[in-house]
């Protein structure tokens, strides 16, 4: 599904990422872990294709098809999605509305029409219901005055009413109490399928107890320096990242 080969990318002049290979197929999940600083946002924003990062090398294909050259929202349209650490409150601008308008976006780059009104209804009572939030929730602004586990809920809401092939999570864990991230991570779970993929990018070992990996990489210095099974998860929790260090050297 997602194939990135030698992938070196940096942001205004500074070099961040070093060669980054990495291979995605459809149904599985992928956690990339690493310290602060190694390039994991980077690496996400890259793949979604955000203007301000700069790709100096490398290609990045999704479902065969090169998407190097195209613009974030195209890559939106054709099933890329990507939450943010941080996300964006966007005043006057309902839940539902946002949606709507995201929804209807993607099906006209497809040449197709407007989902009927009845059909969009319906839809988000049964995602709201899949993700055990209240429907008052979704005729507020976005984002707006909402705490960090609403923020986060919202953004697995938007993926579930736009159910994309490939979804990044960047940190969707940071600032959640275990109450909150095991909601996000139930939505998560509960949306994955044999036919969509996820990568994690994350801190902590506690989100991959409840979103299971496949695979576990470590990002160190811009590049994958380690991979291995959830077990990997575990060894960093335990010992850090020092011994990886150590090996490398």
């Amino acid at each position: 599904m997602l194939k990135i080969k030698d992938l070196q990318a940096g942001l205004e002049g500074k070099k961040i990422l070093q060669g980054i290979n990495l291979e995605v197929k459809p149904g599985e999940v992928h956690a990339i872990m690493g310290p602060n600083g190694s390039g994991k946002s980077t690496l996400a924003s890259v793949i979604a294709g955000k203007e301000e990062f700069e790709m100096t090398k490398g290609e990045i294909t999704f479902e065969n098809e090169d998407i190097t050259e195209l613009d974030p929202e195209e890559r939106a349209h054709k099933g890329i999605f990507l939450s943010f650490q941080y996300p964006v409150e966007i005043p006057g601008v309902s839940v539902t509305n946002f949606i709507k308008t995201a929804i209807n976006e993607t099906r006209k780059s497809k040449g197709e029409k407007d989902m009927p009104a009845s059909d969009m209804l319906k839809m988000i009572k049964e995602k709201a219901d899949l993700l055990e939030i209240d429907r008052k929730f979704l005729s507020r602004s976005l984002n707006e005055g909402f705490s960090g586990g609403e923020k986060k809920r919202n953004e697995i809401f938007q993926m579930a009413m736009m159910e994309p092939k490939l979804a990044i999570l960047d940190e969707t864990d940071s600032g959640l109490d275990i109450d909150a991230l095991k909601i996000v991570a139930n939505g998560v779970n509960k949306l994955k399928s044999k036919d969509n993929a996820v990568i994690v990018i994350t801190h902590y070992q506690r989100l991959l107890d409840y979103i299971v990996p496949d695979f576990v990489h470590v990002l160190m210095n811009g590049r994958i320096v380690k991979s291995g099974t959830k077990e990997l998860a575990y060894e960093l929790e335990e010992k850090g990242y020092d011994w990886i260090k150590e090996e490398l050297v």
